[in-house]
């Protein structure tokens, strides 16, 4: 329980507060077991939305104001991540992931052998101070996804989660127009290895000259005997076979990292392996959903490292491979030449390339200027037997108008494409 009269801060109680199960900075979620965090924000101030939560029966409000059930404190902010330092004290291991791409893969995997805890998809400092004040004492393992966007964010992080372990996946152009380089990415991204038990992906390896990598060929620590197959990959690491199931080599990549941190923490490998077999990504995360057209939905988010990566796997499916391209969002000045050099590898692992939004042309050879039009033209040439690679950036922020306009969000392909897909005229065995 999150006894509000524990905090490691002072704090005007208010009587009729009392401990919750959990805390949220989002009054819609607030509840009879869930207190509330009124944070500033873009617009509007948690403040505004303390009445809510009170007449949702949160237990307790973090808040400067003087209201019913109050654990008033000057700086809501500063008293949420005091308390979450405070926490993080009690885990037994917390392992730190962050990287250009597969963030949320690595994330999975880790989580699953060592039979750990783990942060949602949303994982902002205020999501994972959250996370941290729930879970630092239920005495597992906890593994938090670090993602970054501006200069100095990764110190911010670090000082908040203290990891154990430092993991960085992989190093290439996205945030650009924040972080500038991909010098200064790798730069701020390395802000995770200093101090602790580092490791990185061998994409990233050349960026961390003597920090131990993982994966396959001639990392520190490799899987071996690497096999892709329209089933998924299968390798062994350390004499453990490993079977993936629709897993390409990212996935794969993930697998050896989750089975070098058991390794380490003393987890049964034969254990930890079984367990990786049943990782489910969130959607939208390289998730292979096989049928008379197999679509692989990896449309959650696209930079050029994660693009390439998924183009690579998409060779190794057997059938006419057709890439359906958006727009990768913050990549700064440069963002035409690196989607036409994405559009040129495309153009050399699928037999055939669609593109949307605003580098249409760059992306694919056929080229649509909103997502409505796209969908029409690809579910109109459908084959049996077809592989549909989809991806591109979310842009979460913007109107379901402009995403149709920009060609981004392509959850909506992937929809129409699973309900279509089985209606597709032709042999299934062809």
């Amino acid at each position: 329980m999150l006894d509000p009269r524990a905090v490691p801060f002072a704090a005007h109680l208010h009587p009729g507060a009392r401990p919750a199960t959990r805390l949220t900075w989002d009054s819609r979620e607030a509840g009879p077991e869930t207190a509330f965090v009124a944070l500033p924000g873009e617009r509007m101030h948690g403040n505004a939305f303390v009445d809510a939560a009170l007449a949702a029966g949160a237990p307790f409000v973090l808040t400067d104001l003087d209201v019913p059930r109050a654990l008033r404190v000057p700086d809501a902010r500063e008293a949420l991540f005091a308390w979450a330092r405070a926490e993080r004290r009690r885990a037994p291991l917390v392992v730190g992931i962050t990287g250009s791409a597969g963030k949320t893969t690595a994330k999975s995997y880790a989580a699953a052998a060592l039979q750990a805890l783990y942060m949602p998809v949303y994982n902002t400092m205020p999501a994972i101070a959250c996370f941290l004040i729930e879970h630092s004492g239920a005495g597992a393992p906890l593994v938090v996804e670090m993602g970054i966007d501006r200069p100095g964010e990764m110190a911010e992080l670090v000082n908040l989660v203290r990891p154990d372990v430092g993991v960085v996946t992989s190093i290439g152009p996205a945030h650009l127009e924040q972080l500038g380089s991909i010098e200064n990415i790798a730069r701020e991204k390395g802000g995770i290895l200093e101090g602790t038990r580092g490791l990185v992906g061998t994409q990233a390896a050349p960026y961390y000259p003597g920090v131990q990598s993982y994966g396959f060929d001639k990392a520190t620590f490799a899987g071996e005997t690497l096999r892709l197959s329209p089933e998924g990959a299968r390798f062994t690491f350390a004499g453990v076979p490993v079977s993936l199931p629709h897993a390409a080599r990212v996935q794969a990549e993930a697998a050896v990292l989750a089975l070098v941190l058991a390794r380490e923490a003393g987890v049964s490998l034969p254990d930890a392996a079984a367990r990786l077999r049943g990782v489910e990504v969130p959607g939208g995360r390289y998730r292979v959903h096989p049928g008379r057209v197999t679509v692989i939905d990896d449309a959650y988010n696209a930079s050029p490292v994660a693009v390439r990566a998924a183009l690579d796997a998409l060779t190794a499916l057997p059938g006419r491979k057709i890439s359906v391209l958006g727009r990768m969002l913050e990549l700064g000045p440069t963002e035409r030449d690196l989607h036409a050099e994405v559009g040129a590898y495309a153009r050399q692992r699928a037999d055939v390339t669609y593109g949307v939004g605003a580098f249409a042309a760059e992306l694919g050879e056929r080229a649509y200027a909103t997502v409505p039009e796209l969908t029409a033209a690809l579910l109109a040439d459908l084959q049996v037997g077809d592989v549909v690679l989809v991806k591109a950036s979310r842009g979460m922020s913007w109107t379901p108008e402009r995403r149709a306009q920009e060609g981004v969000g392509l959850d909506t392909v992937v929809q129409a494409l699973l309900a279509a897909r089985e209606q597709v005229p032709g042999d299934a065995g062809a």
